[in-house]
């Protein structure tokens, strides 16, 4: 079974502005309302694909009630602890420019900490738990890093999308998955990859570092999968990006449906890279129909023997 925790789930509340001016009234040509946070779209996409799975996580107030039905109304399974103070609110403002701003989010205090804790206590040898994305300025920085330690000691699968530190913080717990983008990976090393060239060097400073298997994502540029035995670059197809917005959490989720299938590890890149794609020239997260089309236009190149 796989689990995915959003430690800082939101409603992501996303606005089409024609012309937008600064400073003055402006009004909205389009609006939706999701649930938001990378771990629920991990969730979302992976449901999707017909893989079981549980969102874990916390949600409070009116927001918390909106992110719960929304996800019931997609048959997504969740299980989030009720904190007092309402989930946050991301505005996502799109004109000529895209503008973004996320809220804080809900105080988390130490019993309700416990109570996640007890949760992922529930999880067994051979399930995957999927950490994924911020953590609220009211949880310990080194909580990620609990959480790692206590899967590896269970034999329980873990992957990590997240930033800098929660990610270099858990490398040496052996995450199944590592996934930054080339941005992320140059941070994390303190350097700007430009290329496939740079991607891989880096990325195979990552599996040096701990991760077992690195997904490196690109853009146009494509992406770059490295272990131990296998060295994979992507190409993506030439088709009209609509919105990044859930890429490389579709990236992540296709990667582990494909794994939880018994897939290879070369069939599960190509479709981390087909979902990843299919959701980014989507208005919404994608399809398993947009992912097979997609699917034979992603061409894998192997380029070395890894490490």
């Amino acid at each position: 079974m796989i689990y995915t925790l959003t430690l800082n789930p939101s409603v992501d509340y996303i606005a089409k502005v024609d012309d937008f001016e600064e400073g003055k009234l402006n009004r909205t040509n389009e609006e939706t309302f999701l649930a938001g946070g990378k771990g629920i779209n991990v969730s979302r996409v992976l449901t999707r694909l017909g893989v079981a799975n549980k969102a874990l996580g916390f949600a409070g107030g009116f927001t918390g009630d909106y992110i719960r039905n929304f996800l019931n109304n997609e048959g997504v399974l969740n299980h989030f602890i009720t904190v007092p103070t309402p989930s946050r609110i991301n505005l996502k403002l799109k004109s000529q420019q895209e503008t973004e701003i996320n809220g804080n989010g809900p105080i988390i205090t130490n019993d309700h900490l416990q109570e996640l804790l007890v949760q992922i206590q529930e999880l067994n040898n051979g399930d995957t738990l999927i950490l994924a994305g911020s953590i609220p300025i009211s949880v310990p920085s080194t909580f990620y890093k609990d959480i790692a330690e206590f899967c590896q000691s269970r034999g329980i699968r873990f992957v990590i999308d997240a930033e800098k530190g929660l990610l270099s913080s858990v490398l040496p717990n052996h995450p199944y998955l590592v996934k930054p983008n080339h941005h992320e990976l140059g941070d994390l090393y303190g350097t700007i990859i430009e290329s496939v060239t740079d991607s891989i060097h880096y990325g195979r400073l990552l599996l040096k570092d701990g991760a077992d298997n690195v997904i490196v994502s690109m853009g146009a540029q494509g992406a770059v999968f490295l272990n131990e035995e296998l060295t994979l670059v992507a190409k993506v197809p030439n088709q009209i990006v609509k919105s990044t917005v859930g890429a490389g959490d579709s990236t992540v989720a296709g990667f582990m449906a494909s794994i939880e299938k018994s897939y290879s590890m070369k069939h599960a890149f190509q479709f981390a890279v087909a979902s990843g794609s299919a959701t980014a020239f989507s208005l919404d997260l994608c399809t398993e129909q947009k992912i097979s089309e997609i699917f034979d236009e992603i061409k894998i190149t192997e380029t070395g023997e890894g490490m």
